[in-house]
């Protein structure tokens, strides 16, 4: 994966992984991600890179499988249980997307 679309998702990712004070543009950015809008927009996202999301409610597991591979695990499988369901979508994707060294 070494398009622009992949390296701006990997980006993003990080950026919600930042701690600390944060501006204010910075920080309505963060809260809009950690909604069910924001959800959306990285499931699109890693759609365009080619993974299917799986949500589980039962402690908010989110799972990333490449899409077509019928939700097999592969080592480009992204997941992550976490409290909210944001936490765990962002996590997955940023394991799944940090695993291709061409975004590196």
């Amino acid at each position: 994966m070494t398009d622009r679309r992949g390296r701006l998702m990997l980006a993003t990712l990080g950026f919600l992984r930042l701690e600390g004070q944060l501006s204010p543009v910075l920080q309505a950015f963060h809260r809009w991600l950690d909604s069910w809008p924001g959800i959306g927009a990285i499931e699109r996202g890693m759609a365009r890179q080619g993974f299917d999301l799986q949500l589980d409610e039962q402690g908010w597991r989110a799972t990333f499988y490449m899409s077509g591979m019928g939700h097999s695990l592969t080592s480009a499988t992204g997941t992550a249980w976490e409290r909210a369901p944001w936490r765990a979508v962002q996590r997955a994707a940023w394991q799944a997307l940090s695993k291709d060294s061409s975004l590196r």
